[in-house]
């Protein structure tokens, strides 16, 4: 699969940059709205600018919903590659809002065809990092048995075990259960792709990452996870029947099927995200003299490399 070059992903690169800069300018500033809209019109800009025949099928929402980056939309210069996108142009809405940590402008690509079309629905989701055996990690199994595996495959102690939760009053008896069995537990406030990524790297002291939150943002980690070789399972989760209708009209079919990571990212992928505000993955936008500074993740399946990109340009 040609698609996926390390060309294009610095090309891309472009996209989330513009994104997080312009939601960093209005960090603070208790408006999540005018936030959120700042990235996707920088994000759609630049996305347009892209030789490519792309189509959106994660983003900001169905077609009356969203006037702008709405599912099915089709992207780029309508030149080149036929590419599936998956986006949150900011992740962490609020986090931003408030100026707190590990905000996020986040995209995915894929060949067409590549990314499962997730609907706008919640998802009980499990993740891991590299480096174990396939299926050390079970969604069917208890949160601290799975734990204990990880534990085990590592040769440590469970009490050296980092495990991120969004900090919901659902997860409490996950929250509960992890803490019982000795484990640290990471909370998050907003931001579960965050989370999920920061499963890739060894530093953040996270090994793994449970919880319900978003399907469509459960694609996007997912897409990171499959550039580093890390394991992800999850299950779509249900209130009520017109959100059955939604996942209906994506074309699902089975409402307690499991998903695996090759099964929500089934091509290789190209993953990008550019810290808004400061945090644990990415250092945030810094303006100086007019010259803003900027933190990218780069993960690209097709090559295997995982880089980072620190990029000044004048705002």
């Amino acid at each position: 699969m040609h698609n996926m070059t390390d060309d294009l992903a610095f090309s891309a690169a472009r996209v989330p940059i513009a994104a997080a800069i312009a939601a960093a300018k209005l960090a603070g500033r208790g408006d999540e709205k005018a936030a959120d809209q700042a990235a996707v019109d920088a994000m759609r800009t630049m996305l347009n600018q892209m030789p490519m025949k792309g189509r959106i099928v994660i983003g900001e929402g169905e077609r009356d919903e969203a006037p702008m980056l709405y599912i099915g939309e089709e992207v780029g210069t309508g030149k080149g590659a036929e590419l599936d996108i998956a986006l949150d142009p900011l992740e962490g809405t609020t986090l931003t809002a408030k100026a707190m940590a590990n905000a996020l402008a986040v995209i995915a690509f894929a060949p067409r065809g590549g990314l499962l079309h997730a609907p706008d629905t919640y998802m009980d989701k499990l993740a891991c990092g590299p480096g174990f055996d396939d299926g050390i990690i079970d969604l069917d199994k208890s949160v601290d048995d799975n734990a204990r595996a990880l534990a085990k495959a590592k040769g440590c102690r469970i009490e050296e075990i980092g495990v991120c939760v969004l900090d919901r009053p659902r997860h409490a008896e996950i929250i509960s259960a992890l803490r019982k069995a000795g484990c640290r537990v990471h909370l998050i406030t907003d931001g579960d792709v965050a989370g999920v990524i920061n499963c890739t790297k060894p530093e953040t002291g996270i090994d793994m990452y449970v919880g319900q939150g978003g399907a469509p943002e459960g694609v996007l980690a997912a897409a990171a996870l499959k550039c580093v070789g890390g394991q992800f399972q999850g299950r779509l989760v249900f209130r009520n029947d017109d959100e059955k209708a939604r996942a209906e009209r994506t074309g699902v079919t089975d409402f307690k099927r499991r998903y695996t990571l090759n099964e929500l990212v089934s091509d290789d992928a190209l993953f990008l995200a550019t810290g808004v505000t400061q945090g644990s993955l990415l250092d945030g936008v810094r303006v100086v003299d007019g010259i803003a500074h900027t933190h990218t993740l780069v993960l690209n399946s097709f090559t295997r490399t995982v880089s980072e990109l620190r990029v000044k340009q004048p705002v």
